[in-house]
């Protein structure tokens, strides 16, 4: 399961709602508990730098990871995944999300988006050897 509050999930449609029709990126930041729930306490953004196209696909800041995981190192919050968006696509894991998930205990939150606005979130763990997305519980609250 994974808990996020309403605040961090209206902070995350607005992004995507702004960088529509291109993608939106950035981090969670959270914990985990003994159970293997993830609670996120925080959502930092980052410029998409893919190269090309950025209409369905996204690069975080390099920049951005790094200052952020000297940021949490010596606290209980980790980096436990990050987040984009989908103009107007499925808030599900495209081929080229597959293709880029190098950490399989991350997890992804898709944000659906189309130019009336954020349409559904759904988190997801990938697997890019085994070319498997899990669904895991989103629990706005």
């Amino acid at each position: 399961m994974i808990r996020i509050a309403p605040d961090l999930l209206a902070d995350i449609n607005a992004q995507a709602v702004a960088a529509y029709p291109r993608e939106c990126c950035g981090l969670l930041v959270g914990r985990l508990s003994v159970n293997g729930s993830i609670t996120i306490n925080r959502v930092v953004a980052s410029a998409n730098t893919a190269s090309g196209d950025t209409f369905d696909t996204f690069e975080i800041d390099p920049q951005v990871r790094f200052d952020l995981m000297r940021a949490v190192a010596d606290g209980a919050d980790e980096i436990v995944g990050h987040y984009h968006s989908h103009p107007d696509q499925p808030a599900e894991p495209s081929q080229t999300d597959l293709d880029m998930a190098f950490e399989p205990d991350f997890v992804w939150l898709i944000t659906a988006v189309t130019d009336t606005g954020p349409k559904r979130t759904q988190a997801w763990r990938l697997n890019r050897d085994t070319r498997d997305a899990l669904s895991l519980d989103l629990v706005i609250a």
